[in-house]
């Protein structure tokens, strides 16, 4: 009697084991798979990021060639409306000659390579006699750092150009456009104005400053 109990007993516990077993082979298989699908959808997520990351970095390519191009071509438009400004102002004052109440011999457009540095400057214009030089920066729209930078091309030119250190010297800037700020700056600073005013040019030079 004892025995069949015993055996009974165990074999209750042997069925309540077995079944415990095949539970956690099923949560184990259950878990794997779902570890399986998380790799898996990770995996799709990785790469969906690179996809993503590569197509960001060929746009971003693509905008910098853009501007790129856009850039050369905003400087060749650049180049050719200070080609254009050059142009005007040279013939201009080639064929009056005559500023400041002077009478210049020699109009020119001049690049010079220093001996000393090595470095090539260049002129827009200058006309000279044999007692002033006038530098004339040329701009197809003028702003107020062009302004700026013109006062020290004086010190310059007399490094450069020994040979007229003892001319007196002027100072000029010459545009196809002007505005109030620029044309205050170039009174400031005692530079003369060249202004294009229908088929011809103007001078404004009450404030000029001889250098």
């Amino acid at each position: 009697m004892d025995n069949n109990y015993e055996n009974s007993r165990l074999s209750a516990i042997e069925a309540i084991l077995e079944r415990s077993a095949i539970e956690a082979e099923r949560r184990n298989a259950e878990f794997e798979q779902q570890m399986k699908l998380s790799k898996a959808e990770a995996d799709k997520r990785a790469a969906e990021a690179d996809k993503q990351s590569a197509e960001a970095k060929k746009t971003m390519e693509d905008l910098k060639a853009s501007i790129k191009q856009v850039n050369r071509q905003m400087g060749g438009m650049a180049n050719s409306n200070g080609d254009v400004a050059q142009e005007y102002f040279f013939n201009a004052l080639y064929n009056r000659k005559t500023l400041f109440g002077q009478e210049f011999d020699e109009v020119k457009t001049e690049k010079r390579k220093i001996k000393k540095t090595g470095v090539e400057v260049q002129y827009d214009i200058i006309l000279i006699n044999g007692k002033s030089i006038c530098i004339v920066e040329v701009k197809y729209k003028a702003d107020t750092d062009d302004v700026r930078r013109i006062p020290s091309m004086s010190e310059k030119f007399r490094q450069n150009y020994p040979e007229h250190a003892d001319k007196k010297l002027y100072l000029a800037l010459a545009s196809l456009s002007f505005d109030e700020y620029v044309e205050n700056e170039c009174k400031k600073l005692g530079i003369a104005i060249i202004k294009q005013v229908g088929d011809t040019i103007e001078i404004y030079d009450e404030h000029l400053k001889v250098l």
